[in-house]
């Protein structure tokens, strides 16, 4: 095997953004996590809905212009097809 090939595996800080902190070993010293076992709904039995920055909001909105749009066409391709 060869020697000063392989990383440092040292002591490691993992943070959740629920404030729950994991000690353990990496070659990273710290990592930010979006979910750890404290708060997942798979392991609290608890479903919550996370709306981040009104990210719902902003799809229905563009389903909306979406759905507006293609009515547009269609009644504009059946007028075209009336005149006919």
């Amino acid at each position: 095997m060869k020697t000063d090939i392989h990383p440092k595996y040292e002591a490691a800080e993992f943070r959740c953004a629920c404030g729950n902190v994991i000690l353990t070993r990496s070659t990273r010293k710290s990592v930010l996590l979006g979910l750890c076992n404290a708060c997942h709904p798979f392991y609290t039995g608890q479903q919550k809905f996370v709306d981040t920055a009104g990210r719902v909001d902003k799809f229905q909105q563009r389903a909306a212009k979406t759905l507006a749009a293609q009515t547009a066409v269609a009644d504009a391709a059946a007028a075209k097809k009336k005149k006919k």
